[in-house]
């Protein structure tokens, strides 16, 4: 796998200051720039930003996978095993309320991989997800 560059990503939240207090304080992401409409964030490495948009009335959509109903559309960060592992419980103990609890993704098949998803304050919807063998992240 070549060297991975932070990829950034700009996301709606109807309520910037309680989804900034969530991205610092229960995702533990060191803040940067700013302004009165959005906030820089790294995630892992990553630049995610928070923009205020009003909310709209659009329910969450959702996608079979694995016998789980996976929101759509989703973001997030692939982290080593260990990493995922202390994450998630972090989460728990904050009391994030997951949409899909972590757990075991297509065990023993090609792409055997650990993923929970949960929601920011603004119903963006997140999944952090680990593979046993990062060589399989684009198995078929």
């Amino acid at each position: 796998m070549n060297t991975i560059t932070p990829f950034h990503v700009a996301i709606p939240v109807h309520n910037l200051a309680e989804c900034r207090a969530f991205y610092r304080d229960v995702l533990e992401c060191e803040e940067g720039r700013s302004s009165d409409h959005w906030v820089d964030f790294n995630l892992f490495g990553h630049q995610v930003v928070i923009h205020y948009k009003a909310k709209s009335g659009e329910d969450l959509h959702t996608n079979p996978v694995d016998g789980k109903n996976v929101p759509v559309p989703h973001y997030g960060v692939v982290l080593d095993w260990e990493i995922f592992e202390t994450f998630s419980k972090k989460l728990q103990t904050k009391g994030v309320e997951f949409v899909i609890e972590p757990y075991i993704r297509f065990a023993g098949e090609v792409g055997e991989q650990a993923t929970m998803f949960f929601l920011d304050p603004a119903g963006n919807a997140l999944e952090f997800k680990a593979f046993k063998d990062m060589g399989q992240l684009f198995a078929k």
